[in-house]
């Protein structure tokens, strides 16, 4: 499905539900579209909060330290 790659926005999400509609029916997709929302608050604001202070390397040794034990 290469065509993704050159699909505006609107059509990309057009393409999407369409899939989700055929797929799960009516009341599938309504439940899953009901479980989507925009949230509330600043998330990068807040993520700014959380790491302020803490350097890229350390999040980095952090992220590679937890995924080798989940293999």
């Amino acid at each position: 499905m290469s065509e993704v790659r050159t699909m505006t926005d609107a059509k990309l999400r057009e393409v999407g539900y369409r899939a989700l509609l055929d797929r799960m029916g009516v009341a599938g997709f309504i439940r899953f579209m009901r479980q989507l929302d925009a949230g509330s608050g600043d998330y990068t604001e807040d993520r700014r909060k959380l790491y302020a202070g803490t350097k890229v390397a350390n999040i980095v040794k952090k992220i590679a330290g937890s995924s080798s034990k989940t293999k």
